[in-house]
């Protein structure tokens, strides 16, 4: 099996319909261990999705905002594994005025809310499972692509952009170490967080006019799990610092097929040659 032996921290299982819990789920049944986070009144979502995953689970403390919880994660996996393989980092949080089309307008202290969470953190969690991690091991982070400005994404989509070069940055550090850094970009997915995304459903509608491959954002979690999986195991040896995309290959293509966009005769579509 794809991650036999592993030792996996899962951060980010809420509910069966979060993300991480898709990815937590194939993991186990790919042959690995795994520990998730939770914290506040939120914790009791995630321990009930643990029961759900496996009877047994443990559900560690981790407030990403509270410096004093990751030393203390450092030394919880310390005791309880002595050595972890892979982290999947899936912790996004921006305030309300922080997205929608208030970009000129959110307050510092929302984007600094949405920064520490979505982008700072990564590095946190890095550095507190970096000590307990072997050659070979790595670090995956969720992430939506974000080299170009999107409508309703506002701050967060700045915030994934800083997650990105963090990335990036820490593969450059923990390489030498043996350790591989990767995001995960993936397409529009139904999950609790994208409900607080105004304009998300739009968004989810046309991507899968302009994706190749094409998309659904209810049916797509599954391609997104595996994907994690094979990134948290050894096939994956010498690819760190990278955003690998699962999301139907939308990435790729400049604009959906011309057909597809009503008014885009004369715009995009090849002129019919005339004769003479």
């Amino acid at each position: 099996m794809l991650l036999q032996g592993k030792k996996l921290l899962i951060t980010g299982v809420l509910t069966p319909q979060s993300l991480a819990f898709g990815i937590a789920e194939h993991a186990l049944a790919q042959g690995a261990e795994i520990i998730l986070t939770g914290f506040g009144r939120a914790k009791s979502l995630t321990e009930r999705s643990a029961k759900r995953l496996k009877p047994g689970t443990e559900v560690l403390e981790l407030d990403v905002t509270n410096p004093e919880h990751f030393p203390a994660l450092t030394e919880a996996l310390r005791q309880k594994w002595g050595r972890v393989d892979g982290v999947l980092h899936a912790i996004a949080y921006a305030p309300e005025d922080a997205l929608g089309g208030n970009f000129l307008n959110t307050p510092w202290e929302s984007v600094q809310t949405a920064f520490r969470v979505s982008a700072f953190s990564v590095k946190e969690l890095a550095m507190a499972c970096a000590p307990l991690m072997p050659p070979g091991s790595a670090i995956v982070a969720l992430d939506f692509d974000n080299r170009q400005a999107w409508p309703i994404y506002d701050w967060m989509g700045v915030c994934k952009a800083a997650m990105e070069a963090t990335v990036r940055y820490l593969a450059r550090d923990l390489g030498p170490k043996g350790i591989r850094v990767n995001a995960l970009a993936a397409g529009p997915l139904a999950t609790i967080a994208a409900k607080g995304i105004p304009g998300f459903k739009a968004l989810a509608q046309y991507w899968g006019k302009q994706a190749p491959l094409g998309w659904s954002d209810k049916d797509s979690h599954d391609h997104v799990a595996r994907t994690a999986c094979a990134m948290l195991s050894d096939w994956m040896p010498s690819t760190t610092g990278e955003m690998v995309h699962v999301d139907g290959g939308y990435h790729s293509v400049g604009a959906p097929p011309v057909d597809t966009v009503e008014g885009a005769e004369g715009v995009l579509a090849t002129p019919t040659p005339k004769e003479g």
